[in-house]
């Protein structure tokens, strides 16, 4: 009987959990999506004009004191599209984690010590992917190359007479900050061997022969030197460029000062040896794109010193050679300048020119106060906003980003401007936060599309009461939020793609820029 009532028990509540179920069923239908869809309401969706406008950049931050920059660019790109750019480095010059010495040990009386430089050279290994191993060595593809790789650009090495603060000297309580249009000072001429050095990126380039001299520059021996990654089976040579530099201001500089107090400290030698500029220039050419981070310290940028010492008895007869090699890691603290030249007119009507580094961004004007009051009005459950600009497609498309940012910029005055991140950068961190990547349609190259649906809604349920422009920009790494609540966004760019793309004027037809948003709204 006891069983028998249990099991009455047990049925109807199953039978009331059910009925409960499928009433909720008939109510909503699609809950998860986050599109309310029931007996109740309706959903719908209004495509709203977006104003967007040109607006060229004057310059950027592009130092690595504060965040460390991802790439950095050196060489002259030129696109007849867009600006054209001629992008320099300036980097602080670290000491070996060695005691530095021309001469080792001391020898007798009678004996004298001739330093001899065999070769001393900027090493510049460039970003690259192994395709294959042959019998002639290693098959390389260099990559992050813009421009016409086939034409040299101008390179020019100068020490630098400006000194790289971490704090700003006007105010030491405050981080220091270099933009990208920043001037150093250069102390003496040029360091290069080669005036206007004329650089073409090679991908065989992988080794460097140095020839060892004695006192009387006679050669007695080869070295053949190779920039390598260490693998499972044995050391990689990579390719590098090389700059030649001016052996005798290279030994003036450096050898000469080894056992001074300029060499006792790294900030000793920061103070006198305040920096490197590499100066690229030219009317055409190719942009590298390098790495200063690596892991592997033979593939960061050096200053690389080959010398011989040859010790003489009696001044005249050779008793002993030393070969000796120094190398000097561009380290530290750096800048990106670049030099943009528009050559251009920036389109008034239907175009917008996005242009990476120092070159363009977009500004836009999503909603105005009156449309803002009327969606207010409209009581709408938010569903879905996204912002969608379309690729002009009359326009060289074949090196343009793969993924565009926008972000917020409050002008509060000419001098004081604050920029913060869109809260679905912040709040969709885990499923690509605002997005923004490159779309194709019927394998063409087509649009970028932004997912902006919390920013919207907290404008149409009043929780926020701004609605400063958005800019919109070519993507860095740097570019994304740190956390769900960081609100800052940092404004660096190395990329320097470019793409052309379609404003809100109604003459662009199905392919102007459009805000879509997807709401439900109660019967």
């Amino acid at each position: 009987m006891k069983n028998s009532l249990k099991k009455i028990i047990y049925l109807g509540i199953l039978t009331c959990f059910i009925a409960l179920v499928i009433s909720c069923e008939e109510d909503f239908t699609d809950i998860g999506s986050g599109v309310v869809s029931n007996t109740k309401f309706d959903t719908n969706a209004e495509e709203i004009e977006v104003v967007v406008e040109n607006s060229p950049l004057e310059r950027i931050q592009s130092d690595n004191i504060s965040r460390a920059l991802g790439q950095y660019l050196l060489g002259v790109y030129v696109n007849p599209n867009y600006e054209k750019l001629e992008a320099s480095i300036v980097s602080q010059v670290a000491l070996p984690p060695n005691p530095l010495s021309v001469v080792d040990l001391t020898y007798g009386a009678d004996t004298t010590v001739v330093t001899k430089i065999d070769t001393v050279f900027l090493k510049i290994p460039y970003q690259s992917t192994l395709i294959e191993r042959t019998e002639d060595g290693p098959d390389y593809r260099l990559d992050s190359i813009f421009g016409d790789p086939t034409k040299p650009f101008t390179i020019n090495v100068f020490r630098s007479n400006t000194f790289i603060n971490q704090f700003d000297p006007s105010d030491p309580t405050k981080t220091n900050r270099f933009f990208s249009d920043a001037t150093f000072e250069k102390t003496g001429s040029e360091l290069n061997a080669q005036l206007d050095y004329q650089l073409i990126p090679n991908k065989n380039d992988t080794l460097i022969v140095i020839k060892r001299k004695l006192f009387d520059d006679t050669v007695y021996a080869v070295d053949t030197v190779k920039v390598g990654v260490t693998t499972t089976t044995g050391t990689l040579p990579v390719p590098f460029a090389r700059i030649p530099l001016d052996k005798e201001r290279i030994k003036e500089i450096f050898l000469d000062k080894y056992d001074g107090a300029e060499f006792s400290s790294q900030i000793n030698f920061n103070d006198y040896f305040r920096g490197i500029i590499l100066e690229a220039s030219g009317a055409d050419g190719s942009l590298l794109s390098l790495n200063f981070n690596s892991t592997n310290t033979p593939l960061i940028p050096s200053i690389e010193i080959y010398y011989t010492n040859t010790v003489l008895k009696s001044g005249t007869t050779p008793i002993d050679t030393i070969r000796k090699a120094d190398s000097f890691r561009l380290s530290g603290y750096r800048v990106n300048t670049y030099k943009m030249e528009d050559s251009q007119t920036y389109p008034a009507n239907n175009q917008i020119r996005v242009q990476g580094t120092a070159g363009s961004e977009g500004k836009i004007q999503l909603l105005t106060t009156a449309k803002i009051d009327e969606l207010r009005q409209k009581d709408w459950l938010i569903n879905d906003a996204t912002l969608t600009f379309y690729v002009d497609q009359s326009t060289d498309t074949t090196r343009i980003p793969d993924r565009l940012f926008i972000y917020k910029q409050f002008e509060i005055n000419q001098n004081s401007i604050i920029k913060s991140q869109v809260k679905d950068a912040a709040s969709e961190r885990g499923i690509g936060g605002v997005r923004g990547f490159l779309q194709r349609e019927n394998n063409k190259i087509d649009r970028y599309t932004f997912n902006i649906t919390d920013y919207i809604s907290d404008i149409v349920n009043g929780e926020i009461t701004s609605n400063p422009p958005l800019k919109l920009k070519v993507f860095n790494l740097t570019d994304l939020p740190f956390t769900e609540s960081d609100t800052i966004f940092r404004e660096y760019s190395w990329n320097p793609k470019a793409v052309t793309l379609l404003n809100g004027d109604a003459t662009n037809g199905n392919r102007k820029a459009t805000l879509k948003i997807s709401y439900s709204e109660k019967k």
